[in-house]
């Protein structure tokens, strides 16, 4: 019963805390060539600086502690690698970029006496892998030696060359049967399309003997016949119909966000049944699509900002749920009941509760030190403006570390909490304030992007002498950007106090407050509620406030 009540304080912790979103894009699927890959980290008071892990050459001897990722509670400890990587947030120095979700699966399978949990395989693995293939390698043989302690796992495992998608599960079901540590399978993401994972497993049927695209354990197919889970052939094993089967949720809160990173690039509308999650009998999405056109970084950008936009997902002004300035965003839990109703809430793409963002550019025809690329932001992807970061990086901008600052400490150094600080003046008054905000973030964005060619072409004259110059004249760039946006989102938040003050619209013109000849500010502008919000309003309260 102990265990039963661990376990289960286990699962209801990990499946709150880990709701991400990764989107992947192979190299012929993007307009310069690049590998592209994403990571939304999501989860309500979750406050993360952008990590710094140095290269280093360790003593035989050395031991590596592993501190659980989420939770931070030491776990023990790993002899350390003779050499470790640069690691700069999720990229390293060699261009391998790693990001997750968790999908959760067979709850009998998390294996509680493993050492090892998905965030410290991610790190670890980045500090000792030169290529996507190698991390795997990393990853699978660190949890089979020690032991993998959390729930089913997709890893997103990307480099200049090659893009992977991996799932992961413990195998604690039952130890009488088996002596197993864990369970595995990846899959390479073909370089002409795009994939996605959400907090749902993707991987179904896989062929196991091509081992140019396809890595598994060697128990992926005995562990699920073991444990009475599969009795079909070998070639029509499912990862996910074994060991993660796709219930509602699963489809509505999770593949419906793949769903719409995929209708952005191709018509969905075949698979949009699966999506929506009702139908029993639909027809489940492909593991990846070839796209109608090939993705640039900031469509990749846009897309990690998604609503569900001019989809029948939509929060828009056709129902209540947004409130009256039709915020696209809705309160968790994601499932509530209501007169004896299960009802539940959209989960898109773009959410509240992420704590940090980031795209991840991946290109073999550049200098490591210049061609691996992080965008970078914390908070909600659609709410701040991505900087750019390289793998190259050894220092960090302050405000992406800032001394001092955590979950419970503001700090106006800090960008996270100066970009929540600003979104969530926004959210209740979505309509209303985004324009503005939207403004400032394509703005800053617009000016990184066109700037690009011209900081790398700098930064190659400079690797001709130094590889070591050119990285510092990157991170010089990258900490003066990030700054910079840190200064403009403080005057946003300023100015959207000012501008919007007790739901009234202060009067500017060519970016000056106007006042009376007086020196008093100008008459304010009450818009009062938007017209399809007023009209449902007077719909729902019959003649209550309609006057006589």
């Amino acid at each position: 019963m102990k265990r039963q009540t661990l376990m289960a304080t286990l699962l209801a912790f990990s499946a709150y805390a880990a709701a991400c979103t990764n989107f992947i894009v192979g190299k012929q699927a993007s307009q310069d060539g690049s590998v592209i890959c994403t990571y939304n980290a999501d989860d309500y008071g979750m406050f993360i600086d952008l990590c710094h892990y140095p290269a280093g050459h360790h003593p035989e001897g050395t031991m590596r502690k592993i501190i659980n990722w989420d939770n931070h509670r030491y776990a023990g400890q790993i002899p350390e690698a003779a050499e470790t990587y640069n690691v700069i947030g999720n990229i390293n120095e060699w261009q391998v970029s790693i990001g997750e979700t968790t999908y959760g699966g067979r709850e009998e399978m998390v294996d509680t006496t493993g050492l090892i949990d998905y965030g410290s395989l991610i790190y670890l693995a980045l500090q000792r892998s030169r290529t996507a293939r190698e991390a795997i390698g990393v990853m699978t043989k660190l949890a089979e030696t020690y032991g993998y302690n959390s729930e089913g796992e997709t890893f997103t495992i990307c480099d200049p060359n090659e893009a992977w998608i991996m799932e992961m599960m413990g195998c604690a079901s039952d130890r009488a049967l088996s002596k197993e540590r864990v369970v595995w399978v990846a899959m390479r993401i073909p370089d002409n399309a795009i994939c996605a994972h959400a907090n749902q497993s993707r991987i179904g049927r896989f062929n196991v003997r091509d081992k140019q695209n396809v890595l598994a354990s060697k128990n992926v197919v005995k562990y699920a016949r073991k444990m009475g889970w599969f009795s079909g052939k070998d070639e029509d094993f499912s990862w996910k119909m074994a060991y993660a089967a796709p219930d509602f949720s699963g489809r509505r809160y999770c593949d419906a966000r793949v769903w719409s990173f995929f209708n952005h690039h191709k018509d969905m509308s075949r698979w949009l049944p699966w999506a929506l999650g009702k139908d029993p009998d639909a027809e489940d999405m492909p593991l990846w699509i070839i796209p109608d056109k090939k993705l640039s970084v900031h469509d990749v950008m846009m897309d990690m900002r998604d609503h569900y936009e001019g989809t029948p997902l939509a929060l828009d002004s056709t129902t209540i749920a947004g409130g009256i300035w039709q915020m696209p965003y809705q309160p968790t839990p994601l499932s509530y009941e209501v007169d004896g109703r299960r009802c539940f809430n959209e989960r898109p793409t773009s959410t509240q509760q992420t704590g940090f963002t980031y795209v991840c550019q991946l290109r073999s025809w550049l200098p490591r030190e210049i061609g691996g690329l992080m965008w970078w932001g914390n908070d909600d992807g659609n709410m701040v403006a991505y900087t750019p970061i390289y793998c190259s990086m050894t220092r960090r901008p302050e405000c992406y570390h800032t001394d001092g600052a955590d979950a419970l400490t503001f700090s106006d150094r800090n960008a996270y909490w100066v970009c929540n600080w600003v979104s969530n003046m926004v959210y209740p008054r979505y309509s209303q304030l985004f324009p503005s905000l939207q403004a400032v973030r394509d703005s800053l964005e617009a000016s990184y992007l066109a700037r690009q060619t011209e900081v790398e072409a700098r930064a190659l004259q400079l690797h001709q002498q130094s590889p070591a110059a050119a990285a510092s004249y990157l991170n010089d760039y990258s900490i003066e950007q990030a700054q910079q946006m840190l200064a403009r989102w403080r005057q946003l938040a300023v100015y959207l106090i000012v501008k919007f003050n007790d739901m009234a619209v202060k009067p500017e013109r060519d970016g000056q407050f106007l006042r009376t000849p007086e020196g008093l500010g100008a008459r304010v502008a009450r818009p009062g509620y938007p017209k399809p919000y007023a009209r449902e309003l007077i719909r729902q309260t019959g003649d209550r406030f309609i006057q006589p």
